[in-house]
């Protein structure tokens, strides 16, 4: 990190949003709410010593050397430090907005690019990944993917670990009774998102059987894109907003009254549409009316709530899901709906707030930081002794499932939709 001269009046560089930086009064409270400076104690990767490259870099007083790429990339973008921060510096801004500068301006190794590239390029988009994904399908269905596993390099492994079994036929299915909704009901429409159709369909489908039983009238969408979130994350604003503008003119043009989707980061970013797309006057207006739309499933079945058909006798922990509790406050709705189930003992873990390490694609990019993590995670949950552990985001489920399978455990990790529909049938 090369000092190159005394700070200018004005940036030199377009590294984000340069006058929000200045928000920060640097008292250092996000420190111990920041994944990344727990594990490396490192100030560098910390949110307050992210943000002094990010001016140091705009002020053109650091040159974005290796080490300075290294620290931001390590950010997970969880937003743990938005909560604990007294002066409401929006950070995650922040960091979507060096990164794009990042991945402008830095010159990766081949197989980082590769490594990027392949995750940019398949993951939004749902028919690329169904097509990747067929082999393997066929693989789970003749209960070979161990014997497959074997025989892969370590990161193919690591990669594998991370995917559920593909053959989601045992999900469960709400069965409550939905009777037509009346006319005047509040309408939802539930976006399908690009990951979660095809490796956690079950969500979304339980997320609409289980509104409709609460009386709402569910919208279904012609067409679904991305939400744009993995595009925010890794550096790629100008797709982010093209996908931005293609779900707020489908989700205007629906009518809801709220938009919901079974991924916590995608609700995050359909909640921010207004201020990723505010410079732009055709959408502008229409993006804050979809803003201002987005909810959560929780909110919405605790304002109608539905009756639990079974008693389930069994202990849960829960996990919060980074964007859920700190990109959108929610942490109460889930465990009053969690707790209003009969025979359900929950069992609160230790740091349930603090990130598992998947953050969207972060599991695939940085996967050591994100293992460690995984493993703190998957340890404070051995700990509470429950059956399950219950979450709203199917990044988190994937990550902590795997890191519990590498240990032999029998807790079962399930998303709030799916454990729902166990309970009303």
């Amino acid at each position: 990190m090369a000092a190159s001269g005394i700070a200018p009046s004005n940036p030199v560089r377009d590294v984000c949003d340069y006058e929000s930086l200045f928000e920060c009064v640097h008292c250092g409270l996000c420190a111990e709410f920041c994944p990344t400076y727990i594990a490396t104690r490192s100030e560098m990767d910390s949110p307050r010593g992210r943000i002094y490259l990010m001016k140091s870099l705009a002020e053109g007083r650091i040159d974005l050397d290796d080490d300075v790429a290294r620290h931001l990339d390590l950010c997970l973008g969880c937003r743990g430090c938005e909560t604990a921060c007294p002066s409401g510096v929006h950070y995650g801004r922040l960091i979507e907005g060096a990164r794009t500068f990042v991945e402008r301006n830095h010159q990766r190794s081949f197989i980082d690019r590769l490594k990027r590239r392949a995750v940019s390029e398949i993951f939004p988009y749902p028919d690329r990944l169904r097509w990747l994904l067929t082999p393997l399908k066929i693989v789970d269905r003749l209960g070979l993917r161990s014997a497959l596993r074997a025989v892969m390099p370590r990161a193919v492994r690591d990669w594998l670990d991370l995917l559920p079994p593909l053959d989601r036929g045992t999900r469960p299915f709400a069965t409550v009774a939905t009777a037509t909704p009346r006319t005047d009901a509040p309408s939802v429409v539930v976006h399908h998102g690009c990951v979660a159709q095809v490796l956690a369909n079950s969500e979304n489908l339980n997320s609409e059987r289980l509104l409709a039983a609460s009386g709402y009238r569910i919208v279904q969408l012609e067409t679904t894109a991305c939400c744009g979130a993995l595009d925010l994350h890794s550096g790629n604003a100008p797709r982010a907003r093209g996908f931005a503008r293609a779900n707020v003119r489908t989700l205007k043009s629906s009518g809801a009254d709220a938009i919901i989707s079974a991924a916590s980061g995608c609700s995050v970013a359909m909640a921010e549409y207004g201020h990723l797309l505010k410079d732009e006057p055709d959408v502008a207006e229409d993006a804050r009316v979809v803003s201002a739309k987005v909810r959560d499933l929780s909110s919405l079945l605790l304002d109608a709530p539905i009756r639990s058909k079974r008693e389930l006798r069994c202990r849960i922990t829960y996990h919060d899901a980074c964007h859920l509790a700190h990109g959108l406050g929610v942490r109460e709705a889930p465990r009053k709906l969690l707790a209003s189930i009969p025979g359900v003992t929950i069992v609160e873990m230790k740091e349930s707030d603090l990130c598992c390490g998947s953050a969207g694609s972060y599991n695939l990019t940085e996967p050591a930081m994100a293992r460690e993590l995984a493993r703190r995670k998957a340890d404070n949950i051995v700990a509470t002794g429950a059956d399950y552990v219950v979450l709203a985001n199917p990044g988190c489920e994937f990550q902590i499932a795997a890191e519990l399978r590498r240990r032999g455990s029998n807790i079962k990790v399930v998303h709030l939709a799916d454990f729902l529909a166990m309970a009303s049938q």
